[in-house]
């Protein structure tokens, strides 16, 4: 069996194809390669994201929704929408009661200003044209509604970065050998490598029409929570 990669060209079929050949122990391999940190992530991130009953929150990038569901149970109207129809499928077998759209973050079939808030965790650094994604976020998004944004970062202390970067990461693919699709392991890797620091993702926002830009380090900056609003 032949297995699908990505490369850092990010090129959007070649990301699609990976996602669902990882999509049926995506959820576990996230677990078991975060030691279980994955769920405290979705609650800050959600925390972040602060629902309130009967706003409309785009998932962008939801995978099989565990990102979605708490925005539901809040009582919020959730859009779990991703590019992969295989993370879609495995989603809409856990949480059938959620409606799932298959979208691409560059042409987003959403009308202008229809979310009172936006959130795409680890799956910006997988898109093609990072601002052009951060545009279409902001266009979708009303005046004053905001963004929050869960991606891997850059550890702050020196030898954690260093531990973090040249062993953890350059791990990850040997663990992963239990996914329906390890190699596809290297390419999160390696794009977690490439993704820039807090600030430059800070920097990108802005220039996609994002402001009030800040972000929030988790787990000593390997995961960086970064949040603005629509002025």
């Amino acid at each position: 069996m032949q297995h699908t990669r990505a490369d850092l060209n990010k090129q959007t079929a070649e990301v699609s194809a990976m996602f669902d050949g990882v999509a049926e122990r995506y959820d576990l391999l996230n677990s078991i390669l975060s030691f279980g940190q994955d769920r405290a992530w979705r609650r800050a991130t959600v925390a972040a994201v602060a629902p309130r009953p009967g706003e409309r929150i785009l998932d962008l990038a939801a995978g099989t929704a565990k990102s979605s569901t708490p925005f539901a149970d809040a009582g919020a109207v959730v859009f779990p929408t991703d590019l992969s129809m295989g993370m879609l499928r495995v989603g809409k077998s856990h949480q059938p009661g959620l409606d799932f759209v298959n979208g691409d973050a560059l042409h987003l079939p959403y009308a202008d200003e229809v979310f009172d808030a936006v959130t795409i965790s680890y799956g910006l650094r997988n898109v093609e044209r990072t601002v052009e994604a951060l545009a279409e976020l902001h266009r979708v998004t009303r005046p004053g509604g905001r963004i929050v944004v869960n991606e891997f970062s850059t550890p702050t202390a020196g030898v954690f970065r260093f531990l973090y970067e040249e062993v953890a990461l350059r791990a990850v693919p040997l663990v992963a050998r239990i996914s329906s699709n390890p190699v596809a392991y290297g390419y999160l890797a390696e794009s977690i490598l490439a993704w820039p620091d807090q600030a430059g993702l800070a920097d990108l926002m802005v220039a996609a029409g994002w402001r009030d830009v800040e972000w929030q380090n988790l787990t000593g900056g390997i995961i960086a929570l970064h949040r603005a609003r629509k002025h």
